[in-house]
């Protein structure tokens, strides 16, 4: 009897959901890019559902307090979290603080946007392309310096990928955040750089005062479009940061199916894409099985690199 109760009203909620306000979780401090993306997509979803979508920033800890909130919330949709590209990457760096298990703790249901870092160098850098810039490390291996905006940073990765895949050996130099790194390549303090914003980048380079030679992502960047893939030189290279939308595991498949359908006309929409254009970022809108897919990959991949590297959390 018991039984027989329970299951109409699982099966009620999922039909009147959202039955109150929604929560989104930014684990991010608010200005960003993350939160930017995430406040647009909060106030869109409450006019597609019918029901508020309030934003709930709570930064810190390589965005591992936000998303110890929504993996101990109850999985009723009624909680979701804006991840970005640190997600797949705190396991393998935080391997001793981290309070969940990033593969089970969560339900995926779609990747709202991705963003390749752009691989800069000085505009007085001999290096015209990637193929360049290895040339020139391997005739002065461990000499030149690269800029990192923070050790386990996008671009961090990306460069450690870079070693890894060519084997070449340089310095990394490590600093507070992008605006110094990017001052100190423009400078020429450092050799190159692997800048996490596109359309930054695109700036310093129409200002002549840095040279793209390259892209991590397998196609070209919309706003730098004359600058190809890394992969074209170097096969198997591919960095690329995302966000995306997570709900609590064992939250109902309807109310993962529900909210796909809305976030993906959210994400396609030509006003959201012109704001994602303006970050340098291009949407996705995946399904929640791609989305895993891609999560499970970015894991494994970035612990490879992070044991490989030795790199360690600052």
């Amino acid at each position: 009897m018991l039984l027989a109760t329970l299951v109409p009203a699982a099966a009620f909620a999922v039909e009147t959901y959202p039955m109150r306000p929604v929560r989104m979780i930014i684990p991010a401090a608010a200005g960003g890019v993350t939160d930017i993306l995430g406040r647009v997509v909060a106030q869109k979803l409450a006019e597609s559902l019918g029901q508020q979508v309030i934003v709930d920033n709570r930064p810190g800890a390589s965005g591992m307090i936000g998303s110890q909130i929504v993996a101990k919330a109850t999985p009723d949709g009624h909680t979701l979290l804006m991840v970005f590209p640190s997600h797949p990457v705190n396991p393998s760096l935080y391997p001793d603080d981290i309070p969940y298990d990033t593969l089970k703790a969560f339900a995926p249901i779609t990747m709202v946007s991705g963003v390749a870092p752009v691989l800069l160098v000085n505009s007085q850098s001999p290096a015209r392309s990637v193929q360049d810039l290895i040339n020139l490390a391997r005739a002065k291996p461990g000499q030149l310096n690269a800029a990192a905006a923070g050790s386990g940073s996008m671009g961090s990765l990306a460069a450690e990928l870079l070693r890894s895949l060519t084997g070449i050996s340089f310095t990394k130099v490590v600093y507070k955040g992008a605006p110094q790194a990017l001052s100190a390549l423009i400078a020429g303090e450092i050799d190159f750089y692997f800048i996490g914003s596109a359309s930054t980048a695109a700036a310093q380079v129409k200002a002549g005062r840095v040279r793209a030679v390259g892209v991590g992502g397998k196609e070209r960047a919309a706003a730098l479009p004359d600058v190809p893939p890394i992969g074209d030189t170097i096969p198997g290279f591919e960095a690329r940061g995302w966000n995306g939308i997570l709900a609590p595991a064992a939250t109902p498949k309807t109310i993962i199916e529900r909210l796909h359908r809305e976030l993906v006309k959210i994400i396609h929409s030509s006003d959201f894409g012109q704001i994602l254009a303006r970050e340098g970022a291009t949407p996705v809108g995946n399904t929640p099985a791609e989305f895993e897919a891609v999560i499970r990959a970015d894991v494994a991949k970035w612990a490879k690199i992070i044991r490989e590297s030795g790199i360690k959390a600052q």
